[in-house]
């Protein structure tokens, strides 16, 4: 059997759907599992877009804690490129309509972001999404930090991919 799983392995290296790449399935991902409902305890809110999925954080760093994921395994956003612009922007749209959909009505006083490497738990691409911003206790004003070395702002990232795109 451990013969499959590497040969397995190494024609998805092969076509480029590894653990740290886009457009595969990693099973030992908990995300992987989690977006195609292959974890039964995590409830799944609902997205306009078939490639997105939504759910609570389990570590909740402020009274609304959502992640946005990729269906497909992308690596960490230090992975992403200027054609990955699009995706972000769509999984800041689910991340604002999940909390509109949690009344949450203050979009000013939200933060979306990702954590920047090494500083990642998991290695599939994940948007955290917190409201209300001002209510982030002491740890997780300090996880979720604008301008640290650990976490980017969505908006951030953004830019970031941009400026490469202009440079190129």
């Amino acid at each position: 059997m451990a013969g499959e799983e590497a040969a397995a392995a190494a024609a998805a290296a092969a076509e480029g759907k590894g653990a740290g790449s886009g457009g595969g399935y990693d099973r030992k991902c908990v995300f992987c599992r989690i977006a195609r409902r292959e974890e039964p305890g995590t409830a799944l809110f609902p997205s306009e877009y078939e490639d997105l999925v939504c759910f609570k954080d389990i570590k909740p760093g402020a009274p609304h804690h959502y992640l946005v994921v990729p269906v497909e395994h992308l690596g960490n956003c230090k992975t992403l490129k200027t054609e990955h612009i699009p995706l972000v922007k769509r999984m800041m749209e689910v991340g604002k309509a999940v909390l509109q959909k949690n009344n949450v009505s203050d979009l000013s006083d939200i933060r979306m972001g990702f954590h920047w490497p090494p500083f990642c738990s998991i290695a599939h691409l994940h948007l955290h999404v917190l409201a209300p911003a001002s209510q982030m206790g002491f740890l997780s004003r300090l996880y979720y930090r604008i301008n640290s070395y650990w976490f980017i702002t969505a908006e951030q990232l953004l830019e970031r991919l941009q400026t490469t795109n202009a440079a190129s």
